[in-house]
């Protein structure tokens, strides 16, 4: 019989790992060889004692040999509820080696973000953003690999890793390209399923190739296994017996294999009945008989272990154990001779830590599933008041409350009420969620359960908002809250069901709870949220007479608190829609700002009124031609969530209004740079919701302004740009925008289809801000040839509503429509009228169109010139090749 031997010093369980380790040491060598290579994933598949945990010993030591840094960390099957403990292990030896103040230099603007999920920095007052967050862990992370490379991150037990880590495990390996360092993750199959399963997926798709997925021992393996260990005098009788009893499990074979060598069993066949009885006792009730011979008090500190998890130490332990340091000390002796318990190594060539862990991972589960239910319950409430006495903190504390059974225990609630405000200010709704969900299982007390309720609703808000809606219902329902805290409820609740997509339902919830109230603030409030959220209903539903109450309401407001405030810019925002005359619509926008500053309370990460507000204040600048304004709050939004770490939808949408700031200002290239990047952080998001549609309808926009219709097509098809849309009003209007698509891409018909349904939804809304909703000039313009009458008409109309309003972007565009469909010296003279109004507008792209229409319109070479300068200043490229080659063919020019 062949045997198949292990690498030369290798530990039995890398026996037929000769491929695995080749892959392994192949992966170091890419990453030693240059510092500006590409980072390396190796992701390793297998049952439990297959190998991975040896495997993963193995990259160790390889990468030390070679001069590498190697940082490790495992998944803990008991741990998971633990908000980032295993990316917390992993960094365990960067931030222990480094000074607060050198901590804040390698982590920069993402130190106050990413230092409190890490424990290096303290939390914030408000809520972090949990997209932030993974971010700030990303650039963290790539900061201090460049500082130590070359760097090897090994991850154990993944399926066991806790949600938070495994999100920023899929970001991070998703941007390996550009950092040099190599990650390799171990996993069983299955185990874990909803969001961390789609995270291990992520992951798996980022490798460099496919999964190595472990197989047993062949019997010939386990052979020359079993001779290695015991001598060559173990005959084949034997041998194959220890096969067929671990089934060429690698754990088992070398559990089964140092157990017969204890019990000087001779390995001959008249000894192989006996392997069995032996293996028995290596693992599951045969460890725990094993375990229970070493005595009572060894047993209750290997309890103790297994109820603590991650992060222990002899005298931690001991304490739960209710063992003095002499007895706990003598415990983990014989918990460490008998191959149970071990100290953490920094390195396999450095001293132990301190910390203490189990040999093997099923070691720790089969100890911690020994433990008699009722006792492990009591265990955790005992461990969670040493965890907190240990100064450790409510958050580390709670992963025991979650296991403790209910018993109207008041201070538990309280506990639990506290861990879940600390989870959510490093960034762990989910764990907030679990610490409220088990605190409502107690149950709170009466006057506590609405509040408790309450909290959880707002825990839940961005990640669960169907969820957040029944919470927060019901907490209305009960009593308990008083009436400021009643009045935030039915607000949160109103945007819950907002991003639930039922807008009506979060219009008719805030109009029946205003009802409620005598006027005063709260009252105000109320009617402000609903006027707000009315205002971004798309369809034709618009309440009747909305306009006028809210405008009549507008009128008694001076803008002395932040509900008149907003009132003011809702009745602003209202008339800018509706075109009516822009000063007015300037005058109600300054009204509500405080010496020309957002007032206290209204800034962009306040949560009291949320993004939508704001938004609809700078959008009312920005179609109103006060770019200047606009451009000022967009960037300021940008600033505010990127200084606080907000990474997910309010960044998306930042990123959307800031590029449709760039594209009313001519700077269309930085609006394509803004809008795809808003784009790719609305992708993480999720699709369908209106952040996603703003971002690609402004880039579809931005590209046929840039002449790059291929591209603004194929965004569109990839996106889904295209009917139905949302229930909730996107700027600037999804069907004139892609009404203009469609007849750039020449399917005529039905673009007259589009912006057909674009009049008609914005005559049911009253919308007819012409710069804002679009469709009539192109809709004109595709009607010119096939129905002149009705397209004359639709210019006059356009010209009046551009006059109404009175900006001279409106105007300008108006009078260069009106140009296109004439022809002659009447064509040049409305031509010349646009260029004078739109050289006085900001908006550079629609100046530099409106002047090369006049320059061809005069066949002036001039005119094509300069129109060719400002496009170029504008990166119009369709414009500029447009005016080249009019240049170019201009023998009729002059």
């Amino acid at each position: 019989m062949t045997e198949v031997r292990p690498t030369e010093a290798a530990p039995g369980s890398l026996w037929e790992r000769d491929d695995e380790v080749a892959a392994v040491v192949q992966a170091i060598e890419n990453l030693c060889a240059d510092k500006s290579t590409s980072g390396g994933l190796l992701l390793i598949r297998g049952e439990a004692g297959i190998g991975k945990t040896a495997l993963l010993g193995a990259a160790r030591r390889l990468a030390e040999r070679q001069g590498c840094m190697v940082w490790s960390a495992r998944g803990g099957e008991t741990l998971r509820s633990v908000p980032f403990n295993v990316v917390r292990q992993l960094l365990q030896p960067a931030l222990i080696s480094l000074m607060p103040e050198e901590a804040r230099e390698y982590f920069g603007d993402w130190y106050d973000i990413a230092g409190p999920a890490l424990g290096i920095a303290d939390p914030g007052d408000r809520s972090a953003d949990p997209q932030g967050v993974c971010d700030g862990l990303v650039a963290a992370v790539r900061r201090l690999a460049r500082r130590e490379w070359p760097l090897v991150l090994l991850i154990d037990d993944a399926q066991w890793a806790d949600e938070e880590t495994l999100r920023w495990l899929a970001a991070f390996c998703e941007r390996l390209d550009d950092v040099s360092v190599l990650v390799v993750v171990a996993r069983r199959p299955g185990e874990i399923t909803g969001e961390g399963a789609r995270y291990l997926d992520s992951v798996a798709a980022a490798a460099d190739g496919p999964t190595t997925v472990l197989s047993a021992l062949t019997p010939a393996a386990t052979a020359g296994l079993t001779r290695a260990t015991l001598g060559d005098h173990a005959d084949a009788p034997f041998c194959r017996e220890v096969w067929a009893v671990t089934g060429g499990n690698p754990y088992d074979t070398v559990e089964l294999l140092a157990r017969v060598r204890a019990s000087e069993l001779q390995p001959t066949e008249s000894s192989a009945c006996e392997l069995r009885a032996l293996n028995r006792a290596a693992r599951g009730g045969g460890l725990v008989a094993r375990l229970e011979e070493l005595g009572i008090e060894a047993t209750r500190f290997a309890w103790a272990a297994a109820i603590l998890g991650h992060g222990i130490s002899v005298d931690l332990v001991g304490k739960l154990a209710t063992l003095d340091d002499e007895d706990a000390a003598r415990c983990f002796e014989l918990l460490r001779n008998a191959r149970i318990l071990t100290e953490v190594a920094e390195s396999s060539h450095q001293p132990a830590t301190g910390e203490l862990e189990f040999v093997h991972p099923l070691i720790a589960s089969a100890v911690y599933n020994s433990i008699p239910d009722a006792l492990r319950t009591a265990m955790h409430g005992i461990a969670a008041q040493v965890v907190t006495d240990s100064g450790l903190g409510a958050a580390m504390a709670s992963r025991h409350l979650l296991q403790v059974h209910p018993d109207d225990d008041e201070e538990l609630v309280e506990q639990l009420r506290e861990a879940a405000r600390d989870h959510l200010k490093v960034g762990a709704p989910d764990a907030a969620r679990r610490c409220l969900e088990r605190a409502l299982l107690e149950p709170p007390l009466q006057q506590v359960h609405a509040r408790v309720l309450y909290e959880l609703g707002c825990a839940t808000l961005l990640t669960a908002p169907a969820r957040t809606i029944g919470h927060l219902q019901t907490a209305l329902t009960m009593p308990g809250l008083d009436a400021d805290t009643r009045v935030d409820a039915v607000v949160r609740l109103s945007q819950a069901l907002l991003h639930n997509d039922q807008l009506d339902e979060a219009v008719r919830t805030v109009e029946a709870e205003a009802a409620r109230h005598e006027e005063g603030s709260a009252r105000m409030r109320l009617k402000a949220v609903q006027y707000m959220w009315e205002g971004l209903i798309a369809g034709d539903n618009s309440t009747p007479g909305r306009s006028e109450r809210l405008a009549a309401l507008a009128d008694t407001c001076t803008g002395r608190d932040n509900s008149e405030r907003a009132l003011l810019i809702l009745r602003g925002f209202d008339a800018m829609t509706h075109g009516e005359n822009a000063e007015e619509v300037v005058e109600l926008c300054d009204r509500s700002l405080v010496n020309g500053r957002l007032a206290p309370g209204l800034g962009w990460t306040d949560d009291e009124w949320g993004i939508e507000l704001l938004m609809m204040l700078a959008s009312s600048y920005a179609y109103t031609d006060r770019l200047d304004r606009a451009e000022a709050l967009f960037n300021e939004s940008l600033r505010s969530y990127e200084s606080a770490g907000w990474s997910g939808g309010h960044l998306a949408l930042a990123h959307a209004y800031l590029g449709l700031g760039h594209r009313r200002r001519g700077r269309l290239r930085e609006a394509e740079a803004s809008l795809r990047e808003s784009l790719r952080l609305a992708e993480r998001v999720g699709r369908g919701l209106p952040l996603y549609w703003s971002a690609t309808c402004n880039l579809v926009d931005v590209l046929l302004a840039r002449g790059q219709v291929d591209e603004a097509w194929t965004i569109a098809e990839r996106y889904g740009f295209a009917p139905p849309y949302p229930s909730t009003i996107v700027l600037p209007d999804p069907r004139s925008v892609r009404g203009r698509l469609l007849l750039a891409v020449g399917r005529t018909q039905e673009a007259v289809n589009e912006l057909e349904a674009a009049e008609k939804a914005a005559t049911a809304r009253g919308h007819h801000n012409p710069v804002l909703v679009p469709w009539a000039a192109d809709l004109a313009k595709a009607l010119a040839a096939v129905d002149p009458v009705r397209a004359a008409r639709l210019v006059t109309e356009l010209r009046a509503r551009a006059e109404r309003f009175g900006t001279d972007t409106a105007i300008g565009e108006a009078l260069r429509c009106a140009a296109a469909l004439e022809t002659g010296q009447r064509a040049v003279r409305l031509a010349a009228q646009a260029v004078a109004y739109l050289e006085s507008s900001p908006c550079q792209y629609e100046h530099a169109a409106a002047r090369l229409e006049y320059g061809i319109a005069s066949r002036s070479v001039a005119e094509i010139n300069r129109a060719l300068t400002l496009a170029r200043s504008c990166g119009a490229d369709g414009l500029v090749a447009q005016a080249r080659q009019l240049l170019e063919d201009g023998d009729d020019l002059r």
